[in-house]
């Protein structure tokens, strides 16, 4: 139930994963808020909806930046850029995804 929280995608917790490999392997990217985000979407535990909210809230800061920054697609100078690595410990596009959907079920509600 909703009460429980929400279990982050399949592909989520992949690339929360994904940026915690990179974090480890160029010591760089993400903050330990970060950090702590990955481990647990990338552990699939539920997510309360004040976390969901955050999750929101960290997409729509950083969108702009993720458009044009150079290092965010594969094949680019300085990928992963640090920015591309903050961007996998929150999940990346799928959980920006999902958490957006969930949180617009949420607030429809109240």
């Amino acid at each position: 139930t909703a009460d429980e929280g929400y279990k982050p995608p399949k592909a989520a917790q992949n690339e929360a994963r994904k940026g915690l490999e990179w974090r480890k392997k160029f010591k760089r990217g993400g903050t330990a808020v970060g950090v702590a985000r990955a481990r647990d979407i990338s552990n699939g535990k539920n997510l309360p909806i004040e976390t969901i909210g955050r999750i929101v809230s960290f997409f729509a800061r950083h969108e702009k930046a993720s458009k044009g920054a150079e290092g965010f697609r594969p094949g680019e100078k300085g990928y992963p850029s640090n920015g591309r690595i903050a961007w996998a410990l929150w999940g990346g596009d799928p959980m920006k995804r999902s958490a957006e959907a969930i949180w617009k079920r949420h607030k429809a509600k109240k």
